[in-house]
């Protein structure tokens, strides 16, 4: 009898350790994961496309653990989650405050290159995601393009043979060319609404800071027009001669009434591309 109370005791004492165990491991959480399992687990979450759980355990895992490979690496993780869950102006705050932590740090190439998608993806309007069209863009306010503009090409001064300077070159072409055809439409407005002044200034903003952009063209021709308007002849054609040495298939050159206002109907056209 003595040795089956020993025997019973030693089986309950193994079913409790065994539950405890158990119990334990299910117990496991955010909370208590060592940094290494927390770390897969929100890297897990960030490739499976669940960001908000990703970013839920990269901000735990970076309040846990304070300093180490890992919270520099969770940091840049969660700009990326944030990013991606459509919060800009977190992604931006963690990016920026990564790079002013970690100036040297070996992935910050990387970190100059996500600051500027995050401002490259503001002016994506619902629409324009289904939309595409450079035009709609280019009537928005450009805020968010020109710092676009100016983190790739802080990347690319401070990165140049990066990975992701290639890249972030062939985006800064694309918001140059945004960017100009902004002025293009400000100017044309000044332009049809007799504000001459302004719209030679803006034409001439576009001459002297987008110069390889094809909205060039219709700067000079903007310049002309206003040029002519003010009676000031002799400016409007040596104006009129660089666009046609330069532009020689230019509209304004056989239409001096270019560009044309649009019509009423197309007006109403949403995305008709008028200004």
């Amino acid at each position: 009898m003595r040795v089956f109370f020993k025997l019973l005791a030693v089986l309950v004492l193994g079913l409790s350790l065994g539950a405890c165990s158990m119990f334990g491991h299910k117990r496991e959480t955010i909370d208590t994961m060592p940094v290494e399992k927390l770390y897969a687990t929100a890297h897990n979450d960030l490739m499976s496309g669940d960001y908000a759980a990703s970013t839920r355990d990269y901000q735990r895992l970076i309040a846990r653990f304070p300093s180490g490979d890992y919270n520099e690496q969770a940091q840049l993780e969660l700009a990326y989650s944030q990013y991606k869950d459509n919060q800009p102006d977190d992604a931006y705050s963690t990016i920026n405050r990564f790079i002013k932590t970690y100036p040297t740090q070996k992935h910050v190439d990387y970190a100059y290159y996500l600051r500027g998608l995050i401002n490259f993806s503001r002016t994506n309007g619902f629409i324009e995601r289904f939309v595409s069209r450079q035009g709609s863009q280019a009537r928005r306010d450009q805020a968010y393009n020109l710092q676009a503009f100016d983190d790739f090409a802080e990347l690319a001064r401070r990165f140049p043979d990066s990975a992701y300077t290639a890249d972030a070159r062939q985006r800064m072409i694309f918001l140059r060319n945004i960017l100009a055809q902004y002025e293009i439409n400000v100017a044309e407005f000044y332009l049809r609404n007799q504000a001459y002044v302004a719209s030679a200034d803006r034409a001439q903003y576009v001459i002297e800071h987008y110069q390889q952009a094809p909205q060039t063209g219709d700067a000079l021709a903007i310049l002309a027009r206003s040029y002519l308007a003010l009676d000031q002849k002799q400016q409007a054609e040596n104006v009129r001669k660089v666009l046609a040495l330069n532009y020689p298939d230019h509209p304004y050159l056989t239409d001096p009434k270019w560009p044309h206002s649009p019509s009423t109907l197309r007006k109403l056209i949403p995305f008709s591309g008028h200004h």
